[in-house]
């Protein structure tokens, strides 16, 4: 009985690893596309104004979920809309996976230091 379970199984699991390997992004080809959005965000991720959120250090998947959003109006900004809009599902991985992949900073009164 385990080895039918294991034999049907095996295929459904290859499908989801393979599928997650496939969506990673490429923090390589996000730097590059990340220049429209240093104006507002930092060059790294860590915006130098307040009113802009750090993406330094954000979950991937958090990343790709807010631009999607911005593309479809879930979300409603006058700035970010038009930015994402055209935005393929590659370049959202790819930026994601360059903002993830950087050091976000910490203000010292919000981590009690």
């Amino acid at each position: 009985m385990l080895r039918w379970w294991l034999f049907l199984l095996a295929p459904v699991f290859a499908v989801l690893v393979s599928g997650s390997v496939l969506a990673a992004g490429d923090p390589a080809a996000g730097k590059q596309k990340s220049q429209a959005c240093a104006a507002c965000h930092g060059p790294d991720g860590n915006s130098p104004a307040p009113q802009f959120p750090k993406l330094a250090g954000q979950y991937a998947g958090y990343l790709v979920h807010a631009l999607t959003a911005y593309q479809v109006g879930d979300r409603t900004d006058p700035v970010m809309q038009p930015m994402a809009a055209s935005l393929s599902e590659q370049d959202k991985e790819d930026l994601a996976a360059y903002y993830a992949s950087q050091t976000g900073l910490t203000l010292p009164w919000k981590t009690g230091r």
